[in-house]
C-alpha cells in the first residue's frame, strides 16, 4: 500500500441511517486523526455517507490536516434525493478538500464502481452496517477479503477487522 492509501479512510453505510452512532463517529474520527489517518472518502449517499461527511467537515477545525474527498459515482447523483437531502448533498459537496466523479452520467453498476473506489484507495472502512445485502454488503465484503481494517459502528452487527478465508 502506498502512503496516501495508509492515511485514507472510506466511509459506506446504509441510506436507513438516521444518526444513532452520530457522537461514536465523531469520535472515532479524532482517534482515527491520532493514528495518522487524514483523508477522509465518502460516496456522497443519503443517509451514513453524508452524515460521515458532516462529521470529517464539523472536526477539522480541530484537526489540522483532516481532508474530506466526495466521492460521486456520477453527475447528477442528488437528483433523486429529497430537496432536504439535496442541500445537504450540496453543502458536503462544496465543502469537501477534493472530489472524484467516477462517470458522467447514470449506468448500470455505477454505484459498484464507487464502492470498488473506496475501498481500493483506503486502507480502513467505516461502516454503519446492519448485515443486510446491498451496497453496504459489498462493500464491507469486498474490504474484507482485500484485507482492509473495517469499524462498523452498527451495534446490532459488530464486526471483526479481518475475515478468515480458505482461499
Amino acid at each position: 500500500m502506498n502512503a496516501s492509501l495508509l492515511t485514507t479512510v472510506a466511509f459506506t453505510g446504509h441510506r436507513t441511517y438516521r444518526g444513532e452512532a452520530a457522537g461514536e463517529l465523531s469520535g472515532l474520527i479524532r482517534r482515527l486523526h491520532v493514528r495518522g489517518f487524514r483523508t477522509f472518502l465518502c460516496g456522497m449517499a443519503v443517509g451514513f455517507d453524508l452524515a460521515a461527511a458532516e462529521a470529517v467537515v464539523a472536526c477539522r477545525a480541530s484537526l489540522p490536516g483532516l481532508r474530506l474527498v466526495a466521492v460521486i459515482p456520477f453527475e447528477g447523483q442528488e437528483r433523486s434525493f429529497s430537496a432536504a437531502d439535496r442541500a445537504r448533498y450540496a453543502r458536503m459537496r462544496a465543502a469537501a478538500d477534493g472530489e472524484v466523479v467516477l462517470a458522467a452520467g447514470y449506468h448500470p453498476g455505477c454505484y459498484a464502481v464507487r464502492n470498488d473506489y473506496l475501498v481500493d484507495h483506503a486502507a480502513l472502512v467505516v461502516a454503519w452496517y446492519d448485515g443486510s445485502a446491498g451496497g453496504t454488503h459489498y462493500t464491507v465484503r469486498r474490504a474484507l477479503r482485500r484485507g482492509r481494517e473495517v469499524v462498523s459502528l452498527c451495534p446490532a452487527f459488530p464486526l471483526a477487522s479481518a475475515e478468515p478465508s480458505l482461499f
